[in-house]
């Protein structure tokens, strides 16, 4: 499992840093503006749904069905129901699709109202909204066909598939800007040619791995029925930090113009150790559970959510600690280029630095989840979602005026920790949750050695490193930070050497 969630990881590595280049071109050409603001909010719809059924929902609901008809039924049942559900989704999304596109400024309002006090902004919104939206469609199929590979065991291509999402994009923004196009449009017709090509992508790796989907005539079979009938709750239940995420941009729309796009800088270096720790150690984690329970095989369910949380703690609390401290001179040299100011960076970084104080729950949100899941139970962790939510609103309201952006970060993140902490309560309830007095060491030696390792890089901001050049200055503080709690972790019992290397050593051939 450990193994996979490293090749998940690897891949989705590569697509943040292909994402933080295309990032830093964004922010060199649009900065913080409205143009920004407006290609933010056409990015966040279309980007809700990938994240919800790439990452979430779809998953949650799919490939226990699916991983379950494989192994007590066989190849062609599965294959049958995944072009069954495959069908049924095709039809909907379609529908979906062109009430989108029809009924955009009506999306819009919902999504940001703060943005009809500025009709250019508006036009502008909708318009590269229309552009990015049959996006959707193509990514929603993606996922399902992520799922198949996954529940087979088969997770390359299925992680590689996002990197194409930057490559378009990237490639797109500067054939079209060369060739005299708006930066903002050149960026929406990147979105749409990156479905196309992920599309194309995963439907070939499903061949190569020798189950190819056939398209059939939409039918709501039992099996289709089962999996629709988790699809809507899970959309809630694993997706909350996305809608939450959606409600900080619908609040941040109402603030005054570049809120939108400081936080989404801010989002995108956080998304950096939770979609490279949570989502790949999520990603494996579900259909590992899903076989366990299956076989009844409890108390190896249970050590393997241990181990995810003690895997996935080990790469979060020290990332989210370094963010926390050092998080200026990381929006600076990331971003702090061309449109983008030093005030800009300044405003990502305090909100880059309370997104970090959540990024514990977000992971632990994506270990906890699949504990349902797997067994088929959609419906407890949208109880909780829901209540994540209306807590996630609630703080925005209270807190958008007196800290701003500030507010708005600070209100997802404690709504994330309610989450996590009450989806642990409940699966501890049902007896699929045991954390051991190891666990626990393990947990309190990490948060050690990650508080010695911030109050170190605290220390060295305020040296003679920080009048080297940014890059410099930030390499050494990384280097210097990794170095801080590699010795830590070493001597607190947080990182085990041995462990390591039988985690990095290759499998024998059977």
């Amino acid at each position: 499992m450990l193994r996979n969630a490293l090749t998940v990881g690897a891949w989705t590595m590569g697509s943040r840093v292909l994402g933080f280049a295309r990032d830093i071109l964004i922010a060199a050409l649009l900065g913080a503006g409205p143009a920004a603001d407006a290609f933010f909010v056409a990015l966040r719809l279309p980007n809700l749904f990938r994240r919800l059924f790439g990452e979430g929902a779809f998953s949650a609901a799919f490939i226990p069905a699916y991983a379950g008809a494989l192994a007590q039924e066989g190849e062609a049942p599965a294959r049958r129901l995944a072009e069954e559900v495959t069908a049924i989704m095709a039809v909907f999304l379609m529908a979906l699709t062109i009430l989108g596109l029809l009924f955009m400024p009506l999306v819009l309002d919902v999504l940001a109202p703060g943005f009809r006090a500025d009709p250019a902004k508006f036009a502008l919104a909708v318009r590269l909204s229309r552009i990015t939206f049959p996006y959707l469609w193509l990514i929603c199929l993606c996922a399902l066909f992520s799922g198949v590979l996954n529940a087979r065991g088969h997770f390359a291509a299925a992680s590689a598939a996002p990197i194409l999402f930057n490559v378009c994009i990237i490639a797109t923004l500067l054939i079209l800007h060369a060739a005299g196009q708006r930066v903002p449009e050149a960026l929406a017709y990147g979105v749409a040619l990156s479905g196309i090509v992920q599309f194309v992508l995963l439907a070939w790796a499903l061949a190569r791995a020798g189950s190819p989907l056939r398209l059939r005539v939409p039918r709501l079979t039992p099996g289709a029925r089962t999996v629709l009938r988790r699809l809507g709750p899970g959309l809630i239940g694993a997706g909350v930090t996305q809608l939450n995420l959606t409600v900080d941009t619908i609040i941040a729309s109402l603030l005054p113009t570049g809120t939108v796009s400081v936080l989404y800088y801010a989002d995108r270096v956080n998304q950096l150790p939770l979609g490279v720790i949570g989502t790949a150690v999520g990603t494996v984690l579900l259909p590992s559970l899903s076989r366990q329970f299956r076989r009844n095989e409890t108390d190896a369910a249970r050590e393997s959510l241990n181990r995810a949380i003690a895997v996935s703690l080990l790469l979060t609390l020290p990332a989210a600690a370094a963010l926390a401290a050092i998080g200026l001179p990381v929006m600076r040299t990331l971003f702090a280029h061309g449109a983008f100011s030093d005030a800009d960076a300044a405003r990502s970084a305090a909100a880059l630095a309370v997104y970090a104080f959540g990024l514990p729950a977000f992971v632990l949100v994506k270990l906890f989840a699949p504990g349902f899941f797997a067994r088929g139970d959609t419906s407890t962790p949208v109880k909780t979602g829901l209540a994540a939510v209306a807590i996630n609103l609630a703080l925005n309201l209270a807190l958008m005026h007196p800290l701003q952006q500030v507010g708005i970060a600070l209100s997802t993140s404690l709504a994330a920790w309610f989450n996590a902490l009450a989806l642990a309560l409940l699966l501890r309830r049902r007896a699929d949750f045991a954390p051991d007095r190891a666990l626990a060491r393990r947990i309190l030696a990490i948060a050690l050695a990650s508080a010695l390792m911030a109050l170190a890089l605290l220390a060295l901001r305020r040296t003679a490193l920080m009048h080297l050049a940014p890059v410099a200055s930030l390499a050494l503080l990384i280097a210097a930070g990794l170095a801080v709690f590699a010795l830590a972790g070493i001597l607190l019992g947080a990182i085990r050497p041995a462990e390591l290397r039988l985690l990095l050593r290759r499998p024998k051939p059977a």
